[in-house]
């Protein structure tokens, strides 16, 4: 136990830490050109309410609900120390009804941050830890829509037309932090997420919420150096722990970076598998080459007691800056993990540059077959992203087919919606923003899933450039059993 005397020099340590790295961050240029705060990653001034939007194709009738994605948008944008993944939240969602598109709204996140700054006033409910930043992701939980961050925020609840409703800690039932990236079991619609919290530095957590929001489950995993755990996989059997290279970096919080991260190849690189009620004692750690993982497609077990994950794998990151992601990108890769000689085989399944995988997420955490992914540029721009395909993944078969959008359009995340409960795997249709870099204007471009190559179904459009963000999903109407 951590005794008094430890805390108070702890305290002290830390705001002297702080205070130093204020006082390098103010010594940086405020004039710097920062290329996640111009160009395509410009933010957003006002928040609008657009309605009756210009629509060409055809909006499949059984579309009922929202498209919501989320991403930073810094309310007074500073470069001094500026990391992509941070900045004030802004949701951006188009409702789609009887054929039509009704609505655009963006809203800022209401949180403490953003009001201090001048911005709306705060949302109530509980708060944790010195940031309340939400800009991440936006998932659908018991009827509740819930935008998302990693590294220690409670979640925001948004209502129906995007405002802020309040913060939420799911009752009293959450006490670790949460996660950006929850995945749903669609067996059992508990939520599970391995997360972490930017503060703490040996503790990570396996957070598991009921399909009715309440904690069901917050097991304590012991790491080292503070890793940047920013994605996780479930299958029937276990949840997978991403314990790679990228950790908390003094140095870089010393210099001014409001993202302390760096690669750090001292870490040691691992993957575990958790038994899904297991406790960290019961993890099985495997050993990976150095490497970095931010997102999975999916996972699943096998009949011989293997696992199997598939992921979009860089050879480092952050090992060439810190004012967004680098890397290498390694491309698409299936893992093969075998708990009894503890060893990893990589296989790649396309080394195209790409990331942002999605797939049918019905058949989350068992075999399946498609997955779709977002090309990324094969020279890097200093932007990250750029002109670039979408692709789908026959997994399968062992092909890819690709959608291009053409000279000077850069799409962001697609997401798969199913055409119906009960329609095959991949049958359905994908979903995202698409800027048109050259008009600043943007699109809700609707492809049908299992044609890539076709023009698509349908592009509701709008008048202004939605900067590219980070993850979203198609939040449909409750549907009568």
């Amino acid at each position: 136990m951590t005794s008094a005397l430890e805390s108070v020099i702890r305290r002290a340590v830390t705001k002297g830490v702080i205070a130093l790295a204020n006082f390098n961050r103010d010594r940086q240029d405020p004039g710097e050109r920062h290329p996640f705060l111009n160009g395509i990653h410009a933010p957003m001034r006002e928040e609008l309410t657009l309605l009756d939007l210009d629509v060409t194709g055809t909006i499949p009738p059984e579309l009922s609900g929202r498209y919501v994605r989320i991403g930073p948008n810094p309310f007074r944008p500073d470069p001094r120390g500026h990391h992509w993944f941070l900045g004030d939240g802004m949701a951006h969602g188009i409702r789609l009804q009887g054929g039509k598109a009704l609505w655009y709204r963006n809203r800022y996140i209401r949180s403490h941050v953003l009001a201090a700054q001048g911005g709306p006033a705060a949302a109530p409910g509980p708060r944790r830890g010195p940031s309340d930043l939400v800009n991440t992701n936006v998932i659908q939980l018991a009827g509740r829509t819930l935008a998302m961050v990693e590294a220690g925020s409670l979640p925001a609840e948004l209502d129906d037309t995007l405002d802020t409703v309040a913060y939420t800690d799911f009752g009293g039932t959450l006490h670790a932090p949460f996660s950006a990236h929850p995945h749903e079991d669609p067996v059992t619609g508990e939520l599970h997420a391995i997360t972490y919290d930017a503060m703490v530095h040996d503790t990570a957590w396996h957070v598991v919420v009921s399909p009715s929001g309440k904690v069901l489950r917050e097991e304590p995993i012991p790491v080292s150096h503070g890793p940047s755990i920013h994605e996780c996989a479930i299958t029937a059997r276990h949840v997978l722990v991403f314990d790679l290279p990228v950790t908390f970096s003094m140095t870089a919080q010393i210099a001014g970076e409001r993202f302390p991260y760096a690669w750090n190849p001292e870490h040691r690189a691992r993957v575990g598998l958790l038994p899904r009620e297991g406790k960290a004692a019961d993890i099985v750690w495997c050993d990976v080459p150095p490497c970095y993982v931010f997102h999975t497609a999916n996972a699943f077990d096998t009949t011989d007691g293997k696992v199997i994950v598939d992921a979009v794998v860089h050879e480092t990151m952050f090992a060439q800056g810190n004012d967004g992601p680098n890397g290498r990108p390694l491309g698409l890769e299936r893992w093969t993990i075998d708990p009894a000689t503890r060893r990893v085989e990589r296989q790649t399944l396309d080394a195209t540059p790409q990331e942002f995988p999605r797939m049918d997420e019905r058949f989350l955490g068992q075999p399946y077959r498609y997955a779709w992914s977002m090309g990324l540029p094969t020279t890097p721009p200093e932007d990250f992203l750029g002109e670039a395909p979408l692709y789908r993944h026959d997994l399968l078969a062992g092909t890819r087919t690709s959608h291009d959008f053409g000279p000077g359009h850069v799409r962001g995340e697609f997401v798969f919606v199913p055409r119906s409960r009960d329609a095959g795997e991949g049958d359905g249709w994908l979903m995202g923003y698409v800027i048109n870099t050259a008009a600043e204007t943007s699109a809700l471009v609707i492809l049908d899933a299992a044609d890539m190559s076709a023009p698509p179904v349908a592009c509701v459009h709008l008048p202004h450039r939605i900067p590219p963000g980070f993850h979203g999903n198609w939040l449909p109407d409750p549907v009568s059993p």
